[in-house]
């Protein structure tokens, strides 16, 4: 799917699975990773798939993956994957759930495995050398590396840890600031973003957050040395991180911050204590190398969900287009079909008029009075029944108007009547309506749009009508505002729908009687009119509905 190829560019592999477990999208990565993919429930019982031992929290007895597919919330665990007996790589796999979609991402980190095993190797060492200190001294000084090596191990991990496990860049920085400044004593410490020539300081670890989003510069010297990836050390006289410099000299150290060669920012520590700095330029380099993926990968994931945001508002634009589209395309096809209708009935309704008037020439010559009298009748009927087509043919042409392409001022009370005549079959012998029009000046509108609102409610409401009943119309004209009520004795709405009555294809009508259109067309084009309206219904009192247009 098209919408998922922003994942091509992730390291990681990442496998897009839907809610009735059909996999719909794997990226370039998972399948170089996983070529003998075949099918989901194969490849989530895999018995070559185990809980990696370096997260014991995660051990169940059966296959993650499955586990991925089947739980509900966001799910993370460290699996193992042995592709044959020589080797055996090491995964961190992450499920994000979101709506319908299970999106597993799977990070290599057989590196990192490695790196428990020299871990526990360092461990060993120092187990070996506690027990052959009294002996010999340097002994005791290979101790003393290998407990350096393994706290420098121990917060390479927890740092790893800490960024892997998170996609919130404020909470990555903060936490690793953290772990940086009480390792190095530092009274400060912050990260600044490469911001074209300057950095800008986003997380400060040691003071108030007041200095957030401010600029910084370094001299020439240390510059190049950041570009070229390279720790610097020195002591600063002068350190201009907030409104005054320090009183005295501040051992000053700046790490680079790169991912893929490019330099994305500079973590930056200040400490009072003077120090060499040797074997833990190694932590420092890690740490920075994590620091990277892991800004980047927060970054990634918020691009993702502005993505996703996004999505959903175009979606929704789209659907309220597509209603849009729906009454051009409905009233443009009335609009061809009236005129062609009216075209067809003018012809015969004038030769119907001339007969009638041929007719009244000669019902005075028929002798017989009787015969005469009922000539007579059967010719106002003709002429009655003529003009009501007519008035039909003028109306539709006026409802349709799609000449009308901008705001016209229009008699709102008129446009009632023309749409009550329009919908006389509905109401004939049926209903009873019963009109309280107020006084109204012309309101300028489309009234095309106004009609076909005015006909959907109106047969709604004549629908909801079983047997008898009354609709009754009111308008007004208030501090700049119509209001038109359309109230009726029908049948009623439920409470727990009338929330639902504006959403495009809900309809309480049978199969094939109602499109579920009407009305989120007639909210979209009161909209239009800078309007609103609302429904007050009780299942078995009928219901009643309220425009109002300001302006």
């Amino acid at each position: 799917m098209k919408k998922f190829d922003i994942f091509n560019q992730f390291r990681d592999a990442v496998l897009i699975v839907n809610d009735k477990r059909e996999v719909v999208y794997q990226n370039y990565t998972f399948r170089r990773w996983f070529p003998d993919f075949s099918n989901l429930k194969k490849f989530s019982h895999n018995s070559n798939f185990d809980i990696c031992p370096l997260n014991s929290e995660n051990i169940e007895n059966y296959s993650p993956i499955y586990h991925a597919l089947t739980c509900r919330e966001d799910f993370f665990a460290s699996v193992s994957y042995q592709f044959n007996r020589e080797k055996t790589l090491y995964y961190d796999l992450s499920v994000i759930k979101k709506g319908k979609y299970s999106i597993m991402f799977f990070s290599d980190v057989s590196a990192n495995a490695e790196l428990h095993k020299i871990q526990k190797q360092n461990l060993e060492l120092k187990n070996e050398c506690a027990k052959l200190e009294e002996e010999n001294e340097d002994l005791q000084k290979i101790k003393q590396i290998a407990q350096s090596q393994a706290i420098r191990i121990a917060l390479i991990n927890k740092v790893s840890n800490l960024v892997r496990e998170s996609v919130d860049i404020s909470k990555i920085l903060n936490s690793t600031l953290t772990e940086l400044g009480m390792m190095f004593g530092a009274f400060k410490a912050y990260y600044a973003e490469k911001c074209e020539k300057n950095f800008k300081i986003i997380e400060i670890y040691g003071s108030d957050k007041t200095e957030n989003d401010m600029l910084i510069t370094f001299d020439s010297e240390t510059f190049d040395t950041i570009r070229q990836n390279k720790i610097s050390t020195m002591p600063c006289m002068r350190e201009f991180v907030g409104a005054e410099p320090f009183k005295q000299s501040v051992m000053r150290v700046v790490v680079p911050v790169f991912h893929l060669q490019k330099l994305i920012g500079v973590v930056v520590l200040l400490s009072y204590q003077k120090r060499e700095l040797s074997e833990e330029l190694e932590i420092l380099e890690a740490i920075s190398f994590q620091l990277g993926n892991a800004i980047i990968r927060a970054e990634l994931y918020q691009k993702n969900i502005r993505t996703v945001k996004e999505l959903k508002h175009t979606l929704k634009e789209l659907k309220e287009t597509q209603l849009q589209l729906i009454n051009s395309e409905k009233m443009a096809s009335l609009g061809q079909l009236v005129a062609g209708v009216a075209h067809e009935i003018n012809t015969p309704v004038a030769s119907i008029k001339s007969n009638n008037g041929i007719l009244a020439k000669l019902i005075p010559q028929i002798k017989d009075e009787e015969i005469a009298s009922l000539m007579q009748e059967i010719n106002q009927i003709d002429r009655e029944a003529v003009q009501r087509i007519s008035n039909i043919v003028v109306s539709l042409k006026k409802f349709v108007r799609l000449d009308e392409a901008e705001l016209q001022e229009a008699d709102i009370n008129k446009e009632l009547d023309l749409t009550l005549e329009l919908i006389r079959h509905e109401t004939k012998n049926r209903i009873e309506v019963v009109k309280n029009y107020g006084k109204l000046p012309l309101i300028k509108c489309y009234p095309n749009m106004l009609n076909q609102v005015f006909t959907n409610i109106l047969v709604n409401a004549c629908q909801a009508t079983e047997g008898n009943g009354k609709i009754t119309i009111s308008t007004s004209y208030e501090a700049e505002t119509l209001t038109v009520s359309i109230k009726d004795t029908g049948k009623g709405i439920p409470q727990d729908e009338i929330s639902k009555i504006f959403t495009a294809g809900y309809t309480t009508k049978g199969v094939g009687v109602g499109t579920g259109l009407g009305l989120a067309i007639s909210a979209k084009i009161i909209e239009k009119h800078n309007g609103k309206i609302i429904v007050n219904s009780a299942l078995g009192h009928g219901s009643e509905f309220v425009i109002t247009i300001h302006g």
